[in-house]
């Protein structure tokens, strides 16, 4: 299409987008547009050399893939469908024998799938032959007297044709002059390119078709096809001298470029407010959603297999309590319950309600402002950006925008603002940029985060004496970055042009959702096809980009060798240990236990600010704590030795493996932070502590887990050695006896219901 508008080969031209208000304010709705599909049907149509498709097959698929466009993008336009070359005549202006063999299929409407499938099925080759401008004056008719008293922006009629029918041109300059005073625009769809090789093409035909793909048949044209040809481009270059011949496109080209959905189309959806400085200062504005995540409109429906209708379907929902009787229980005996911990607390509507955030309505107030380095980049959240222009018609409010907007601009500032939707939505604190185009100005509204939302994930460093990279690694890392830019910088003309424009690139969701529909719409019964190459081309690096990267790869390849390390001998765990035990609880204790004694969760630590060593998360609270400035080592490690002798009073596996994981996070800190002698301290009271209380079981684990004293190979400050971290794990003889297996009177079953 040409630039500024949205018109591409194959489907109509959209109109421009306006601009609302003094500022340029937004993007007006786009207004629906009348389109004339003009097909030419007559029995040349069908003719075709061998290994070719026939025109009438290709101006077939090409009008498949427009009306399906507009289908799926919910668009608003309407379609009419003319048939030229009928065997019959069905049009408003047939009288004797003028305007004979045309056939209006379809009146304007909103396209459907009867029209795809009358597409496909329904529409076949005629037998007799139509003139294509009578066509055109049909066309022209229908528009004029289908579209008065209603709201189009645009008229417009597509003619798919291979120019092999007579026609008179008698009535070209009235078809020309009509055409011009009511607006309605034309595009030509042929089975050649506009320069084929008639003996009449010029240079600017050669240079207009030079970007084209060679898509006309291999058969020179016919003498009637030659002067069709000369016809057309006299027609589209008397509607338009400098730029006719572009609306002239070729029945393979269009199918390329139709091959993607077209975008859904959305009204964009005013939000008037009023933006406030402080008690005095008010603007009235109005904001736009500029960008959102799109969602697929939620259009499944529950139908019957056989008889693939709604209604055939009732729903019923019924609630029953979990007795074995399965008590009915009626939904006004039913409230919601929040769970807290093992408890549920009940939460009634009337709860809820006075729950709830209560605001005075809309808000786009600004609380201060901010050095714009002082918003970072991945601090942007939520899930669209608002443009909001000064209110239509009201000077003073753009005057006073425009001002702010260019104070902010040229301070390098940023405001803070508090936004409310309405008084039904939660607060929320975002940014507003300037924003100033030729065209317009605006502030852009981005959503900052609240405390909750950050996360503060603390990793260990990357620096390694073993993993330090040399010099020539690092220059290899850098020469595969830059080969692997995905913009073109032009040094001589100072351009900068991005290569892979994600804004340019369809969603591949919807694609294929929209593939699969179309198909099954078609075909029931058959499966579904495979994703379509192009689709699955447009989300791979460019060409030029994988040609770039290939060298910088091989030589990354031999700096960053791999090793084969050999096969690591699995070692048996405590958990592998106590599995079959485990396998006898309840399913709720399982999950809980496999909770609790999971590794480190670091999303946890985005839960808040953790004061003290919990008894839900000990292990994760005590590393958070740890390592937090101006906190004491040995009173935090205090606080986790007394859950964990705690967990050992309470017993069980669930908590001995819970006190597993507090000791080994305990160690773990006390080697990286020097503490060494407070975890040894620890080690050897508990072990006196488990000979007392004869815990075998929970000593077994931590023999198996291989938790012993910290040596000094591991940390300095340490005076064990290996051989007596060894010894230290081997139980005393006799001191610890194995409970027995059940008490008198007792059996195995019954320590089978204990466990």
């Amino acid at each position: 299409g040409r630039e500024g508008g949205e018109g591409r080969a194959g489907e109509p031209e959209q109109p421009r987008k306006g601009r609302r208000g003094e500022s340029g304010a937004g993007i007006m709705a786009r207004a629906k547009t009348a389109i004339v599909l003009c097909m030419d049907v007559s029995s040349s149509m069908g003719n075709f050399a061998p290994g070719e498709e026939s025109p009438f097959e290709q101006a077939k698929k090409v009008m498949t893939l427009f009306v399906q466009r507009q289908v799926f993008a919910e668009s608003k336009d309407e379609i009419a469908l003319v048939l030229f070359g009928t065997d019959g005549t069905a049009n408003g202006l047939a009288n004797g024998d003028q305007y004979q063999h045309i056939t209006v299929h379809k009146h304007l409407f909103l396209p459907d799938f009867d029209l795809l499938q009358d597409i496909q099925n329904v529409i076949q080759p005629g037998t007799g032959q139509g003139d294509i401008l009578d066509a055109l004056i049909v066309c022209m008719d229908l528009l004029q007297k289908e579209t008065v008293g209603k709201k189009y922006e645009k008229r417009h009629i597509e003619v798919f044709t291979d120019l092999s029918s007579p026609f008179s041109e008698d009535q070209l300059d009235i078809i020309v002059a009509n055409m011009k005073k009511t607006g309605i625009s034309l595009q030509f769809f042929l089975p050649f390119p506009v320069n084929a090789k008639d003996g009449s093409g010029d240079a600017n035909d050669e240079a207009h078709s030079s970007r084209r793909q060679n898509s006309f048949p291999r058969k020179g044209l016919t003498e009637q096809q030659k002067e069709g040809l000369l016809m057309v481009k006299k027609l589209m270059l008397a509607l338009d001298k400098e730029d006719g011949l572009e609306d002239i496109y070729t029945f393979r080209e269009s199918l390329e470029r139709l091959s993607m959905f077209k975008k859904i189309e959305r009204r964009p959806m005013a939000w008037p407010c009023q933006l406030t400085i402080g008690s005095k200062l008010s603007i009235r504005i109005v904001a736009y959603k500029s960008i959102t995540e799109e969602k697929v409109k939620k259009s499944w429906v529950v139908v019957d297999a056989k008889t693939q209708k709604k209604d055939d379907v009732q729903k019923e929902t019924v609630h029953c309590l979990n007795d074995d009787d399965e008590t009915e229980v009626q939904k006004e005996d039913i409230i919601q319950g929040f769970r807290y911990g093992s408890d549920i607390i009940p939460f009634s509507k009337v709860d809820e309600e006075q729950m709830k955030y209560k605001t005075d309505g809309k808000c786009f107030a600004v609380l201060g402002f901010s050095r714009s380095s002082q918003i970072l980049r991945h601090q942007y959240m939520g899930n669209h950006v608002l443009k909001v222009f000064a209110a239509k018609d009201d000077e003073a409010a753009a005057v006073a925008l425009s001002a702010l907007i260019h104070a902010l601009d040229e301070l390098d500032m940023v405001a803070i603002v508090r936004y409310v939707y309405d008084r039904r939505s939660h607060p929320q604190v975002g940014v507003a940029f300037p924003l100033i185009k030729n065209e317009y100005e605006c502030l852009v509204y981005v959503q900052l985060p609240y405390m909750e939302d950050l996360r503060q994930y603390i990793f260990s460093s990357l620096n390694s004496k073993k993993c330090t990279p040399t010099e020539d690694q690092l220059c290899a890392v850098d020469s595969l970055i830059d080969s692997m830019s995905l913009v073109y910088e032009d040094e001589e003309e100072e351009k900068i042009e991005d290569i892979f424009k994600t804004s340019k690139i369809p969603n591949p969701q919807f694609q294929r959702l929209f593939q699969c529909l179309q198909h099954k719409a078609f075909h029931p019964d058959a499966p579904l096809p495979p994703i379509e190459k192009h689709l699955i081309d447009m989300l791979e690096a460019p060409q030029e980009v994988k040609e770039r990267c290939q060298a910088p790869l091989e030589k990354l390849k031999a700096l960053f060798p791999l090793k084969d390390v050999g096969k690591i001998k699995e070692q048996k765990t405590a958990q592998s240990i106590f599995k079959d035990n485990s396998e006898h609880e309840p399913s709720a204790t399982k999950a809980k236990t496999e909770e609790d004694t999971g590794d480190f969760n670091i999303g946890i630590l985005a839960e808040g600010s953790v004061t003290t060593v919990g008894s839900v998360n000990p292990a994760e609270n005590y590393r958070v704590l740890v390592r937090q400035k101006n906190v004491d080592f040995k009173e935090v490690s205090q606080q986790l030795i007394n859950h964990i002798h705690q967990f050992l009073e309470n017993g069980g596996v669930p908590y001995y493996m819970k006190s597993i994981n507090c000791i080994k996070v305990f160690r773990e800190e006390a080697v990286k932070l020097s503490q060494v002698q407070c975890f040894n301290d620890f080690l050897e009271t508990l072990k006196k502590k488990v000979e007392e209380k004869n815990l075998p079981d929970f000593w077994e684990i931590i023999i198996q887990d291989g938790i012993s004293l910290i040596t000094k190979e591991e940390a300095e400050g340490s005076r064990v050695t290996v051989e007596d971290a060894k010894k230290f794990l081997a139980p005393k003889e006799k001191s610890m006896e194995i409970s027995p297996v059940a008490d008198e009177g007792g059996d195995v079953d019954d320590l089978l219901d204990m466990i």
